[in-house]
């Protein structure tokens, strides 16, 4: 038995990229994402084009027709073909909304508190260097 065409489900690729990992790879029949101008849906049959995205949540229906959650941070989404790529900085995957805001919360603390070592340790550099450039001056010779 063949199917025809109206009863096979077109789907697309979707990819979520993060600088150090492929978050998600998978099949997708629907993606919704948001962007500076508001929310957008894309099927398997929509035009290609490229949007920056704002931090928000991304959805997208599997192949199976299971809907699933992402937090997004800013990023650039890519659709060409049957295609859509999405790139960004951080991204968390969730079942449901619940846990998404759970997982969501514990990640954003992680990074907040490795931020404010980061700008602690740059702090004290910034003042170790500028002090050994005082004592350079200090022990300058006169010419």
């Amino acid at each position: 038995m063949t199917s025809t065409p109206s009863e096979t489900h077109l789907e697309m690729r979707l990819k979520v990229v993060l600088p150090t990992k492929i978050l998600i790879e998978t099949g997708a029949i629907k993606v919704i994402a948001e962007a500076e101008n508001g929310i957008f849906c894309l099927l398997p049959r929509h035009i290609d084009f490229v949007t920056t995205l704002i931090p928000s949540l991304l959805s997208f229906v599997s192949a199976q027709g299971q809907e699933q959650f992402l937090a997004i941070d800013q990023g650039i989404l890519i659709k060409h073909g049957d295609q859509v790529t999405v790139a960004t900085q951080y991204a968390v995957s969730g079942g449901d909304l619940g846990m998404l805001r759970k997982t969501v919360e514990e990640q954003f603390r992680l990074i907040d508190e490795r931020e404010k070592t980061a700008r602690s340790v740059l702090a004290k550099l910034e003042v170790n260097t500028i002090r050994h450039f005082i004592e350079l001056g200090q022990y300058r010779t006169p010419i």
